[in-house]
């Protein structure tokens, strides 16, 4: 099934208080359904508008599944702890804490494994949730230079591929062990884990 993207639309605006009662009730449903039997016509049902509603936001299933997730991960702040180890330390506590959600579990892995046959989707998951959540990166490797912690880069091209890279690495890490491994990504894991991360970020930077 491939996803549609939604063809723009004139009309009443939006009510972002029916937008955030039909994302809640999509990740309700999650949990209490499972992907394979959850309907627009349940959300609509749980969020008391009409299903009318919904089509006139999302085109289908997948597209407001990733909404709801993402609502989720928009809940993430990068602290600011005094140092680029705890920094990181307790933004990825967070992004931890919320897969241990069932709904966020549930959902992710669900349009994960959705996108393998879907291209659309694979998109709209990188532009809801990775492109979006792509700015703590930015905002922590930024604090860190302003603190002397990691070195400027002043190549645009390299600086762009040290943040996927740090990205990957840390979205990569923690929901292989919490939602493929389903170990528990706790304080003693994610100080070791970080400690790493810093080890090889300092080698980069001392490579030529």
């Amino acid at each position: 099934m491939q996803s549609r993207t939604p063809a723009s639309r004139t009309g009443r605006p939006r009510s972002a208080a029916a937008d955030a009662a039909i994302l809640a009730a999509t990740r309700e449903a999650l949990v209490e359904l499972g992907w394979s039997k959850l309907t627009l016509s349940d959300v609509a049902v749980r969020a008391g508008v009409a299903k009318t509603t919904l089509y006139r936001r999302w085109a289908g299933k997948n597209e407001l599944v990733v909404d709801a997730v993402a609502e989720l991960f928009d809940e993430l702040e990068l602290p600011d702890l005094g140092s680029l180890a705890a920094d990181i330390e307790g933004v990825v506590l967070q992004f931890a804490a919320i897969l241990a959600r069932p709904e966020a579990r549930s959902g992710l892995m669900a349009v994960v494994a959705e996108s393998t046959r879907d291209d659309a989707l694979r998109e709209r998951i990188r532009a809801s949730i990775v492109d979006r959540q792509m700015r703590l990166v930015l905002q922590g490797r930024a604090r860190a230079q302003q603190r002397g912690e990691l070195p400027p880069e002043p190549d645009p091209g390299q600086a762009a591929r040290t943040v996927d890279l740090i990205f990957d690495m840390v979205a990569g890490a923690v929901v292989h062990r919490t939602l493929v491994s389903g170990k528990p990504a706790d304080e003693e894991w994610v100080h070791s884990f970080i400690r790493i991360l810093l080890l090889g970020l300092a080698g980069a930077a001392r490579t030529p």
